[in-house]
């Protein structure tokens, strides 16, 4: 199963929208403590909670009916995988360390839909909505994500602490221990919050890591 997985992790790693992309260059790496770079397929996985950042093709039965983003309990469901892609003015390429304040986009590896927030309420708190929107030809700066490292870290490793802040709304990537009666397997809520709190901390967790450019 792990096999399989990473065999797909790296086809869309060399077919994920990056041009120019070597072959070569998409050999999957995975280091404790290593930097977290474009086009890395990854989990994120909630601080405070220790559930992973996921999503599944089960829209929202309130507000924007878009799919639904939760954070699942279990460390090896493929719905939590999201590859990592700078925004199109940007001049990032794969395999470039990601530095704190850059502008980040997350697309579902399952669904190929973008991490998406805007002013609907989410479901259980009434905070910021947080959805998957979109697909590999359609996507806005509702899937605008900005990096920003806890501490002095400037480029994000994976034992680092990171906050995610929507660019449009203002609002921190968000997760708390309300869970949803109607979806199995203990899933909580994710939603967007303007503060910063100690539950809108995440780090980098498993997954498929690419060299930084110009690495050996």
């Amino acid at each position: 199963m792990a096999a399989s997985l990473l065999a797909l992790a790296v086809a869309l790693l060399v077919g994920a929208g990056f041009g120019g992309v070597d072959r070569g260059a998409a050999a999957p790496v995975e280091a404790e403590g290593g930097e977290v770079t474009y086009g890395s397929v990854i989990k994120l996985m909630h601080e405070k909670t220790k559930h992973r950042l996921h999503s599944h093709d089960v829209p929202y039965g309130s507000g924007s009916g878009q799919q639904s983003v939760t954070g699942f309990p279990e460390g090896d469901d493929s719905n939590s995988y999201w590859i990592i892609k700078p925004t199109p003015d940007s001049s990032s390429k794969q395999g470039d360390a990601i530095e704190t304040g850059s502008i980040i986009k997350l697309q579902h590896m399952r669904t190929r839909r973008w991490l998406h927030s805007h002013l609907h309420a989410s479901p259980l708190s009434g905070n910021l909505e947080v959805s998957c929107f979109g697909g590999d030809e359609l996507s806005d700066t509702g899937d605008y994500w900005r990096l920003e490292i806890e501490g002095s870290g400037k480029v994000w490793k994976r034992d680092q602490k990171v906050r995610l802040r929507h660019v449009d709304t203002g609002g921190y990537l968000h997760s708390h221990n309300k869970k949803y009666n109607r979806l199995g397997g203990g899933q909580q809520e994710v939603c967007g919050v303007r503060e910063k709190r100690a539950e809108n901390i995440w780090l980098a967790a498993e997954g498929v890591y690419l060299p930084v450019n110009g690495s050996k």
